[in-house]
């Protein structure tokens, strides 16, 4: 799989992947790629030395004779797809099945039970696990890489009780991103596109009140989220912000700011979609502060 991503905002680093909104989500476990070509499948089993082992699927492992008894002497006993001189000269690749990562000990993964095989040039398997746009937008959504959601506040550090605290995010950060997926020798692709759509702030406490009152900052025209804080507006309801209500006893506020990204996609065929909108969190903390009064 060969993966591009562009966008994102400026030179800043990206910061991380996104957490579909829809606990109930999962990208596939598994799927089939190109792994060979002829040659290179007959180049590496001659490589091999008395053994080495193989990959043809998950956990199963084939010494150098079992490789030449299917490729090259097409023996159909462990493979669906038996060749002579592994098929030199002919156009196809072989393929071979994969698993995300963090799911390889996922017994979904068992759905991709067959061997390495033998693929014609220009098909994908006929099996409910060969890979899709779909799937590979799917793959894409895994790799996408938001920039951190690190909010400018107004006052820095200190907050009033009582006084809003001021919240914006930099228009030029929060660009839209998108991961291109595609599959060598196939002419499978997936664009997948995630777009900012809203900031939401989680005070810390109970004892706070956000604005607006959900919580919710919707992204701007421009791109931007909230406004920055202009001298005088002190007392002003932000259009996004929080008033604390108690001060802190010695132990910061744990200010969450999670930005919410719609994501959509289209590939091969003029195909596209929908996929579960993701979040991105980063925690702030907050000391807050009784209002000082000077008695005469």
């Amino acid at each position: 799989m060969v993966v591009t991503q562009s966008g994102g905002g400026t030179d800043k680093p990206s910061a991380g992947g996104l957490s579909p909104v829809d606990p109930n989500w999962k990208p596939p476990a598994c799927w089939y790629e190109p792994l060979a070509t002829p040659q290179q499948l007959k180049d590496a089993t001659e490589k091999m030395n008395k053994g080495d082992l193989f990959s043809v699927n998950f956990g199963r492992r084939w010494g150098k004779d079992l490789l030449v008894d299917a490729f090259d002497k097409g023996d159909a006993t462990f493979t669906d797809t038996p060749t002579k001189n592994y098929n030199v000269g002919k156009k196809g690749i072989f393929w071979r099945a994969v698993a995300r990562q963090d799911r390889a000990n996922d017994p979904e993964i068992l759905d991709c039970s067959k061997n390495l095989f033998w693929q014609k040039a220009g098909t994908v398997p006929d099996d409910p696990n060969a890979p899709t746009p779909e799937v590979l937008a799917a793959y894409a959504y895994d790799k996408i890489r938001v920039p951190d959601t690190k909010i400018e506040l107004k006052p820095h550090g200190k907050s009033t009780v009582n006084l809003p605290t001021w919240v914006w995010l930099d228009k030029a950060v929060f660009k839209d991103v998108t991961v291109r997926a595609s599959l060598p020798g196939t002419n499978l692709y997936a664009v997948t596109a995630a777009k900012p759509v809203a900031l939401h702030l989680d005070p810390g406490t109970s004892d706070a009140e956000t604005f607006p009152a959900s919580g919710d900052c919707p992204v701007n025209k421009d791109g931007s989220i909230g406004t920055p804080y202009t001298r005088g507006a002190a007392k002003q309801d932000p259009p996004c912000g929080i008033a604390y209500l108690r001060a802190t006893g010695g132990e910061a506020y744990k200010l969450k700011a999670s930005v919410t990204w719609e994501i959509s996609w289209k590939g091969t065929g003029d195909v596209k979609g929908r996929l579960p909108n993701g979040t991105f969190e980063s925690t702030k903390d907050i000391d807050v502060r009784e209002i000082q009064s000077i008695n005469r």
